[in-house]
């Protein structure tokens, strides 16, 4: 029995992420708590310099280097693969060479269409996902006419537009993009629905964790939402995606090993 998921872990280096902000500014702060949750089970640990939390303002891509780089390279060479957690080329080219193998945007290349070429070019993979619009923007007043069927074309043309560009179609991760420009009710359906997204044949990443819909269907606050997390992996593994990029992840690595042995995975 093969690999059938993978836990990535959040390694937020910045000062305004909505659940761990200012946490692990410091390299060295931020550089232990990923070796710590590799040790807890990630295969893949997730660094990024800038929050793209709703309303979050951009960081200039100097300061997001500064942030980011010193942390790829304090955690290359461990088990865990790194990925870099950016829309910017430069910053996506300061960590491909300090370690990272993996370039998560969440612009799915929008914004910098030319990072398309540094993945090609360097064999990384990357992970494109769905946004409507920018993080400062993307929830005022989100709205579809079917959620899942324009999200699932959304990362159809980017995954087209990826391989167009040189990238190879199995180094191409796709997330649906729970939370950036969705209500809580768009978020349920895509989850429901997981299946249909996955059925665009490439790995389908999963980043629920602590997120605001969970607040709003449990009145939790963010440093108590472990158990809304825990289900919505439980039931994406369910639903076929394979990447689940969590915080807290000992407890949903335990989950998810116990749902894959029940399902056969």
């Amino acid at each position: 029995m093969g690999v059938a998921y993978e836990v990535m872990g959040v390694v937020n280096v910045t000062p305004d992420s909505f659940s761990d902000g200012g946490l692990y500014l410091d390299a060295d702060a931020a550089i232990a708590h990923g070796r710590e949750l590799a040790r807890d089970g990630a295969s893949i640990l997730d660094v990024g310099g800038e929050s793209t939390r709703p309303g979050a303002e951009p960081v200039p891509a100097g300061e997001e280097i500064a942030r980011v780089v010193p942390v790829v390279e304090g955690l290359a060479g461990g088990e865990a693969r790194l990925s870099i957690d950016t829309s910017k080329l430069e910053v996506a080219e300061a960590a491909v060479a300090a370690g990272a193998t993996i370039v998560n945007d969440v612009a799915a290349f929008r914004f910098a269409p030319e990072l398309a070429g540094l993945v090609a070019s360097t064999g990384t993979t990357c992970c494109l996902m769905h946004m409507l619009g920018e993080p400062r923007t993307m929830q005022k007043d989100p709205r579809y006419g079917d959620v899942v069927s324009e999200v699932k074309a959304f990362l159809e043309e980017r995954l087209a537009f990826a391989v167009g560009e040189g990238v190879a179609e199995e180094k191409v991760w796709l997330d649906p993009g729970i939370g950036f420009g969705k209500t809580v009710e768009h978020n349920v359906e895509l989850l429901r629905r997981l299946d249909e997204i996955c059925a665009i044949g490439r790995p389908v990443v999963v980043g629920t964790s602590r997120k605001s819909f969970l607040g709003r269907l449990t009145g939790r606050d963010e440093s108590d939402r472990l158990a809304g997390t825990i289900a919505t992996n439980v039931m994406a593994l369910e639903r076929g995606a394979t990447v689940f990029r969590v915080h807290d992840v000992r407890d949903v690595a335990d989950a998810l090993a116990v749902t894959a042995a029940t399902v056969g995975l």
